[in-house]
């Protein structure tokens, strides 16, 4: 079994038909569909201005309701409100229990995560068993065009360790280039999205992972795959030390995530664990 812990309806210009013709194709079952809830002036222009029409930003929850209409056993609905939303609390708890919404996220805003708002959010999270999925960016001058060519989220790995603190009962999953970049213990992380060369172990994912329980991994995207491949043997230590809070995922529509996790030499009890064992683990399938 596969479960692609982290992907969007109508994401890089792929709909329905296409995103189930690409999960058949990369042997992958189920996929959690998480919605992206931002004003407009909070996202990049992805898709090619696909979706930036609508209302709650580039991913509405609305569009991943069509895909579990379609195809209920293929889809774990994911939905994360704008914290800031006075009525982010009940909408959480209204599509958990109307739509059985089954994961937080992704969270993507211009906004200090451990806000109090998004605070009492989590803690709501947590009270519904649903993980929450963090994605954070530093500031960077992108080459987009833009009036803001750097759009940061979140904050930074300090604002991720002050909510690990505050939400204990809240399982966290981290993502991204602001995330991925603490793989290493260098100086990097807050000047290049996506750090080249060996990795220096001891960096700061691995000090919260020591540290807190509540830390999971989502592997997703390009910064997750970077994080692995620009040092294979740190890559296999890392996935082995922390084989049960590494989940596979991809938050794209290529292969390279597998593929570099079968290029390790990794047992097949790890395998299991990152492919399905510790998605189920967070998110039983009912």
């Amino acid at each position: 079994m596969i479960i692609d812990a982290h992907n969007h309806a109508d994401w890089h210009k792929t709909d329905l038909d296409g995103f189930i013709k690409n999960m058949d194709e990369n042997n992958i079952d189920v996929t959690w569909l998480l919605s992206w809830e931002c004003p407009r002036h909070e996202y990049e222009n992805y898709n090619g201005g696909l979706a930036t029409y609508l209302k709650k930003g580039p991913i509405p929850f609305e569009a991943g309701l069509e895909y579990k209409k379609a195809y209920p056993d293929r889809f774990v609905l994911g939905y994360c409100p704008d914290p800031r939303d006075p009525d982010a609390i009940n909408n959480l708890k209204a599509a958990t229990f109307i739509h059985k919404v089954r994961v937080c996220g992704e969270l993507k805003v211009r906004m200090m995560y451990d806000d109090f708002d998004a605070i009492r959010l989590y803690r709501t999270a947590g009270e519904l068993n649903l993980p929450v999925t963090m994605h954070f960016d530093y500031e960077f001058n992108k080459p987009w065009t833009n009036a803001w060519p750097n759009f940061w989220y979140g904050g930074g790995i300090d604002v991720l360790e002050r909510v690990l603190q505050k939400c204990p009962e809240t399982v966290f999953l981290g993502h991204a280039p602001g995330f991925w970049a603490h793989i290493s213990d260098d100086d990097q992380y807050d000047k290049m999205s996506y750090p080249k060369g060996p990795v220096v172990r001891g960096g700061m994912i691995s000090k919260l992972l020591d540290k807190y329980d509540n830390l999971y991994c989502d592997m997703s995207a390009g910064s997750g795959w970077n994080a692995f491949s620009r040092d294979l043997e740190h890559a296999y230590w890392f996935i082995n030390n922390y084989q049960d809070r590494i989940l596979y995922a991809r938050d794209y529509f290529d292969s390279r995530h597998g593929e570099l996790i079968e290029s390790l030499n990794l047992s097949q009890t790890v395998k299991n664990k990152l492919y399905f064992e510790n998605a189920l683990k967070l998110v039983p399938l009912k």
